[in-house]
Parts: structure tokens; C-alpha cells; sequence
């Protein structure tokens, strides 16, 4: 029987000595059935604070260096990412945002407020055909958000019609007018956000209602076909999700869910990068609780889609911590450390394991907000620099579209504060196209190196080579900074070995390990 850890709560460090842990871990390697959506690596772009000026876009005429606009390194850092799918224009800005005022000659567009985050005037200079040609040369799928909160159905049903027809209609016109002859190839529509607050603290019997309305007239044209998206629950609202299945159903392609590892709601959230062993161990504990909230929603799903057709869309989650010291109140600029990279590997790993209904994920947000990719320099210098969660997604790349393997975990477990008991390691195991298998190891203590021993069970032939990387960090607290860009960075991982065929890996603490074995 695996021993358990107790952390006693509000304690601020650990006096445990260094120690080696065993753990065993059975891939079925003949099971795999489920592949892992790619869209479980999607991003999310809001106009908030600089994600989108300043992180994604800087204009033509900018000294930083662009292409047609598009800020060049975080373009480039996000090509080689290979991100797979964008949501845009929000968040809470979907719903007072209006698509007119982002198209034709960026002279006559007018300006506008950002009433959500901060006050801020923007000038629409990134609007449609920005987002849309940048998704374009991602080789990303767009995913638009709708306004339905203070937006009309002749509203989005003209903007579906502006993106997606190819014919002689009015909207597609008027794109031609604005410099675009071919539509774009836009399936993902959100139908409104967090349609209970921000995006008009609705009850789900009302807005189940607008989505049947907005979803009759926002229509399919020429071959394009719509993945039609209603705004789903924030987290433990389970009613939200019970009352759109019963009211909406089939009607949806997918029902969106938002789920954020954050201290509360109200007062101070904590710092992104001061904290103490405990509140690490808390922040584990609440990141994989989404674990129960997708499992109970899927359930709650499951009774009147057993099928399960209708997908269920993680498109908001991530840490969310106070803004960093001097920067601009409700630009929700934070710092990212190592332990934002343990939440972004712990939570891909649920994701992998709900892949039968998860069908996508979008972690907030890309650029220079809350648990971000990338940071720019709000001051406009031309800095930039990737952050360890960054580096998780990279060292994840492998397990998009790859075939999900059931896995057996016998690891120890500890108890954290709020009464959250958490495994000491996270493991997440797939098979590529090629045959190889990907295995994800997230050794979240602080002070005990893991002995994983891995078995491949129902595998046709042995292992005969292994590779991996690594992400760690002297602290748990660690992040990169524009004086120190590659203070958390991946290394080859050199403590995984091969034996007559079994592989044994070596995963020390507080640190993030990605093998291939082949």
C-alpha cells in the first residue's frame, strides 16, 4: 500500500527530507481507442489588456519588427508551436463587441471603450480580417465568439454571412469590397459567453431559448458547416448544464464549460510568483479537482446524449493570480513560474483521460494575460519571452491526434489544505501515428525524486529506445524574465533507461518529464 503525506494546512514549508519514491505505472498499450482532439491544445486571444495590441499585433508601421502587422517573434514562437485552433475577440469583450467596427480602411474605423478590462480605448485597428488571416498563417482553425448580450440575431447572422459565403450575397460583397474574395474557412461559432455574467447574467432557461433563435439564422453556407457552441457553466453550476440539455440538446454541437485554479473571487487572489509550499500543494489540489466538475457535467451530459455527440468545451481555464505591481489595473498581466507549468501539464492530462467528451480545451490566454504562452513588454521595447507553460505545451506536442492509452497508476499521495488529497505523480501516456508511445510524468513534490518503473502491457514487440525532455527549476517559484528568458527551459531528459525491453525512469522533483519510447 502506497504511504500518504499529510501537509498540515497554513504551514509555510515542508521539513522532509529529501527522499525516492517508487512508482509503478501500467500503459495499456492494446486499449487505446479515444485519439486526443488536438483542440485540447487551443489558445484563447482577448482584447484585454496587450494580448492584442502589443502581444499579437503592433501594426505596419511599428519599429518592432512584423509581418503585415503581426508582432514577428510572438508569430513565430506561436508557429512552432503549432497551435490548432483560436478563440477570439473574448471572454467578457464578445459580448460588446461589434464586427462592423473592426473592417474596411482601419482610418474610418471608429474607436471604442473597453468597458470590461480596464477602461481602455482601442482603435479596431485588429478586427475580422486580422484575426482571420493570422489564424490563416498559423494554420489554425478560427473560433469566434458571438454577441448575443448586447448584440442582435441579424447581427451575428450577418457576420457568419460576411466570413463563410462564397456567393453573390451582401455581407460576402462587402468583404470582397474590404479586400477578400474567398471566405474564410470559420467552423467554430461560440453563441455568446459566460452568457450568466459578463455576457448578461442570464438564467440558463432564458438563454437556452436565444441560442435555439441565434442558432436558426446563423447559417451554413456553400460547404462550410458550423460547430455551433453554446455558453455552458462556470465550473460547479451543474444546473446551468442540466437545464441546456433538457431545453437545447441536439441543437448544439458543443457546450462550452469555464473552470479557473484561482484562490477566490473576491480580495486578493495571490502572487503569481511569491507563495509559499503550501499554497503550492493547494494550487495542485484545486487544478485537478476540474477532474470531478468534468466528470460530473459529462454525466449530467451523458443522460440525455449517452452518445455523446455534443461536445463539452474547456475554452476558459488557467491559473488567475494578481496582477503584476505596476502595471495597469484590470490588464490582468501576471508573471508565469513553474508552478503555472504544473497546472498546465496536470490539466492536460485530465483533459486526455475526458477525451471522449472533452473535444476542446483553450487555456487564457496566449499573450500577456493571466496564464500566457508568451510575455511582451507592455512598454513597447520589442522584449519577448516564453514562459514555462509555454514550454509545457511544446514538450506536449506529441499527444495531438495521438490515440489516448488507459494507464494504472500506483503512486503516493498526498493530503493538502481544503481537505484535496493529490498523487505525487501525474502521468499521461498516448500512441502516435508512428507507433511510438508518448508518456507525460508531473512529479509534483518538492522533495522526493520519483523511481518509475513503466510497464507495457499488451505491447507487440519490446522498447528499443527512449528519449525525453525536462522542465524543472532550482524553485518551484522560478519564471523566465526578459533579464533571464531561459531560467525555466527544457533539457534533454537523460534518466530514462531501457532494460531487456522494460523502461525505468528516474523523474526528480518538482519537475516535468516527456519520454517517447519507440
Amino acid at each position: 500500500m502506497k504511504r500518504i503525506f499529510t501537509i498540515i494546512a497554513l504551514t509555510a514549508t515542508l521539513s522532509v527530507a529529501a527522499l525516492a519514491n517508487d512508482t509503478k505505472v501500467t500503459i495499456h498499450a492494446d486499449r487505446g481507442t479515444q485519439k486526443i482532439h488536438k483542440e485540447i491544445y487551443g489558445q484563447f486571444a482577448e482584447h484585454l489588456g496587450t494580448c492584442i495590441y502589443g502581444g499579437l499585433w503592433v501594426g505596419e508601421d511599428s519599429p518592432i519588427p512584423n509581418i503585415n502587422g503581426y508582432r514577428k517573434d510572438v508569430f513565430d514562437a506561436l508557429k512552432a508551436l503549432q497551435i490548432p485552433v483560436l478563440r477570439w475577440p473574448g471572454g467578457c469583450f464578445a459580448d460588446e463587441y461589434h464586427w462592423t467596427d473592426g473592417i474596411g480602411p482601419k482610418e474610418n474605423r471608429p474607436k471604442m471603450q473597453n468597458n470590461n478590462w480596464g477602461g481602455t480605448i482601442e482603435d479596431n485597428s485588429f478586427g475580422t480580417h486580422e484575426f482571420l488571416n493570422l489564424c490563416e498563417m498559423l494554420e489554425c482553425e478560427p473560433y469566434i465568439s458571438g454577441n448575443v448580450g448586447s448584440g442582435t440575431v441579424e447581427e451575428l447572422a450577418k457576420w457568419v454571412e460576411y466570413m463563410t459565403s462564397d456567393g453573390d450575397t451582401p455581407m460576402a460583397n462587402l468583404r470582397r469590397k474590404n479586400g477578400r474574395e474567398k471566405s474564410w474557412n470559420v467552423k467554430f461559432l461560440g453563441v455568446g459567453n459566460e452568457s450568466w455574467g459578463c455576457g448578461g447574467s442570464m438564467r440558463p432557461e432564458y438563454y437556452g431559448d436565444l441560442f435555439r433563435r441565434y442558432s436558426t439564422y446563423c447559417r451554413n453556407y456553400d460547404n462550410h458547416r458550423l460547430y455551433k457552441i453554446a455558453s455552458g457553466a462556470s465550473d460547479y453550476d451543474y444546473n446551468w448544464t442540466r437545464v441546456m440539455m433538457n431545453n437545447v440538446g441536439g441543437i448544439m454541437n458543443g457546450l462550452s464549460l469555464h473552470y479557473y485554479t484561482v484562490p477566490g473571487w473576491s480580495g486578493s487572489k495571490g502572487s503569481a510568483t511569491n507563495f509559499s509550499n503550501d499554497d503550492y500543494y493547494w494550487t495542485m489540489g484545486k487544478c485537478l479537482e476540474i477532474e470531478d466538475v468534468i466528470s460530473i457535467h459529462s454525466s449530467i451530459m451523458d443522460e440525455k446524449d449517452p452518445e455523446k455527440k455534443i461536445g463539452l468545451l474547456v475554452d476558459e481555464w488557467g491559473t488567475w493570480w494578481d496582477e503584476e505591481p505596476g502595471t495597469i489595473s484590470g490588464h490582468l498581466y501576471q508573471q508565469n513560474c513553474l508552478r503555472d507549468a504544473f497546472v498546465a501539464a496536470l490539466s492536460l492530462n485530465v483533459f486526455h483521460r475526458h477525451t471522449d467528451r472533452v473535444r476542446m480545451a483553450n487555456i487564457a490566454q496566449v499573450v500577456n494575460v493571466l496564464q500566457a504562452m508568451i510575455l511582451t513588454d507592455t512598454k513597447g521595447t520589442g522584449h519577448m519571452v516564453l514562459t514555462p507553460s509555454y514550454h509545457v505545451f511544446s514538450m506536449y506536442k506529441d499527444f495531438q491526434e495521438a490515440t489516448y492509452l488507459p494507464i494504472d497508476v500506483a503512486t503516493d499521495s498526498m493530503k493538502v489544505r481544503d481537505n484535496r488529497t493529490i498523487p505525487l505523480l501525474s502521468v499521461s501516456a498516448a500512441r502516435t501515428a508512428d507507433g511510438s508511445i508518448v508518456v507525460a510524468m508531473a512529479n509534483v513534490s518538492l522533495d522526493s525524486d520519483q523511481n518509475v518503473s513503466l510497464a507495457l502491457d499488451g505491447l507487440n514487440k519490446k522498447a528499443s529506445a527512449v528519449s525525453g525532455t525536462i522542465l524543472t527549476a532550482n524553485a518551484v517559484t522560478d519564471y523566465n524574465d526578459f533579464a533571464h528568458p531561459n531560467r525555466v527551459s527544457p533539457a534533454e531528459f537523460k534518466g530514462a533507461k531501457i532494460a531487456k525491453g522494460a523502461v525505468t525512469a528516474k523523474v526528480p522533483a518538482k519537475s516535468i518529464v516527456v519520454i517517447k519510447i519507440k
